[in-house]
């Protein structure tokens, strides 16, 4: 009976500290850290530059008083179409009637000679641009053609045609050039040959009209109230909204550095449609000093943007509305990536945590293009492996982790 007590309290005994020892193992064991999981995979990539811009129309014509006068009242206002050779655009009577002495006229020949240099200019610059246009005509066919068979990719594909949108950019920018400069050969024109009639000339109190230049619509009054000007002095600005709209975006030099004509471009943040195709046209050659909103001196290139869709996709988009561009300066398919938000720097090189049978495994990684949500992978890494997001400092090589 003794003896049966005695082996009954041993087997209490031992069965307590089993389970001390089990309890002590439960709360001195590693806990498992929570954590957020990514996966290693493949797809698409770009990088992507965006910067707020405004819209332009890219050529505008200011009229101006062709003689001294007085200007009546100007009564048509920004935003009313105007139709060439027939609008209206303002009233003016002539202080003095309009014959030309010896010097006047001279000035006048010279107006003359050097508007009509600057129209043959504008033609020669448009042949250029007919030239370009059928090259990159020619190159998008041959690309096209050699597609067929597979031996170019799409990125070449896609810089041919975009190449030839440009090209097509270029030759209308060249020909709403000449048709400035012949603008100008007119006025030049007029003011030599005296287009006031002699009645007019006799009589400086009769009314001289001017016309619209160009079709489009009124942007800007430049002078409103009925007063006195002098000749060359600046009315009114006009433009063509709908058809010669363009995007101008001021970047960082360092940004403007990976920026080439032709390339796609998104306008978004416009107030319209979520997104409206466009493409790069020029990037300026010179920068250009300007103080931030934080006060820190920067310099700032210009870039200038050609829209590629339907006019009626942009429909209320007006001269000097503000737009956000997303300059797509690469991209590519099929690409191995990896989260950014798994990647931390170790040394001068990068590391990701994989996890692997529960734990947290760190190892090095060889990446490329890096565009703030993913990152190209070029070593260490296998499609499909799973990655710790946002990595703490409690995880360590090694250390157990559970999906948050």
């Amino acid at each position: 009976m003794k003896q049966r007590r005695f082996k009954s309290r041993w087997l209490i005994l031992f069965l307590v500290v089993a389970v001390l020892l089990a309890a002590l193992w439960v709360l001195l064991r590693p806990q498992p850290q929570a954590a957020d999981i990514g996966t290693v995979d493949e797809g698409t990539m770009r990088l992507v530059i965006e910067n707020e811009g405004h819209t332009r129309v890219a050529h505008t014509y200011v009229v101006a008083a062709p003689v001294s006068g007085r200007l009546e009242r100007v009564t048509i206002q920004p935003g009313d179409p105007v139709i060439e050779g027939e609008t209206v655009l303002a009233r003016l009577r002539p202080a003095l009637p309009a014959v030309l002495d010896a010097r006047s006229r001279a000035q006048a020949v010279a107006a003359l000679e050097e508007a009509e240099a600057a129209l043959l200019a504008a033609e020669a610059e448009r042949d250029a641009a007919e030239t370009a246009r059928e090259l990159a005509e020619r190159s998008l066919t041959r690309v096209q053609r050699i597609a067929r068979s597979g031996a170019v990719s799409k990125a070449e594909i896609d810089n041919a045609e975009a190449e030839s949108r440009a090209a097509e950019a270029r030759l209308a920018t060249a020909d709403a050039s000449i048709a400035m400069r012949k603008a100008s050969v007119e006025r030049a024109r007029s003011q030599l040959d005296q287009r006031l009639s002699p009645a007019a000339a006799a009589d400086a109190s009769e009314e001289l009209q001017i016309l619209a230049p160009a079709n489009g619509s009124a942007l800007t009054l430049l002078a409103e109230s009925a007063t006195p000007i002098t000749a060359g002095t600046s009315i009114i600005e006009i433009g063509d909204v709908s058809g010669d709209l363009e995007v101008v975006c001021e970047l960082l030099s360092r940004d403007a550095v990976r920026v080439r004509p032709g390339q796609s471009v998104e306008i978004v943040d416009w107030g319209g449609k979520p997104m409206l195709p466009a493409t790069v046209r020029r990037v300026s050659p010179a920068g250009v000093a300007k103080v931030s909103a934080m006060g820190v001196e920067e310099q700032r290139v210009e870039v200038v943007i050609d829209f590629t869709g339907a006019k009626e996709e942009r429909a209320g988009l007006g001269h000097g509305y503000q737009v956000n561009a997303r300059i797509v300066v690469w991209e590519a398919d099929q690409v191995l990536r990896i989260p950014s938000a798994a990647l931390f720097r170790e040394g001068e090189a990068w590391a990701a945590f994989v996890v692997v049978d529960g734990r947290a495994v760190r190892r090095p990684v060889d990446i490329g293009v890096n565009n703030g949500t993913f990152a190209e992978v070029l070593g260490g890494l296998d499609a499909g492996d799973r990655v710790v997001l946002y990595p703490s400092n409690a995880i360590e090589d090694g250390t157990l982790v559970v999906p948050r």
